[in-house]
């Protein structure tokens, strides 16, 4: 109940506050979501295997997104940072949706 919460007052305020991303920002912003996407649905597949860890979800949600920012950034570094980019959106993606179905297993029981 605390999580949902949290996500309602989360939403109302960024309705309320209209925060806006700096600039320098704006490429990091979708790589940390998608990083926190994966750590979140992670978590979820840990919970419903019994084997959930609360430090190891808040170790796993900030190095993902630390991971995947500093990859992005090397990339724009080098110059290569579109391709870098797609590389880490297509990783997380798989293992996402590798989570996701397991979760959709443990729920319908198929």
């Amino acid at each position: 109940m605390i999580p949902i919460i949290g996500l309602a007052v989360g939403v109302v305020l960024g309705l309320v506050f209209d925060p806006t991303v700096p600039l320098w920002l704006q490429p990091y912003l979708p790589i940390a979501v998608v990083a926190a996407l994966d750590a979140v649905f992670g978590g979820a597949r840990a919970r419903l295997d019994g084997i959930f860890d609360a430090k190891v979800f808040v170790i796993s949600f900030v190095s993902n997104v630390v991971v995947a920012a500093l990859i992005v950034f090397l990339g724009d570094q080098l110059g290569v940072g579109a391709q870098l980019s797609t590389a880490v959106v297509v990783v997380l993606g798989i293992r996402i949706f590798g989570n996701a179905a397991a979760i959709r297993r443990h729920v319908f029981r198929a």
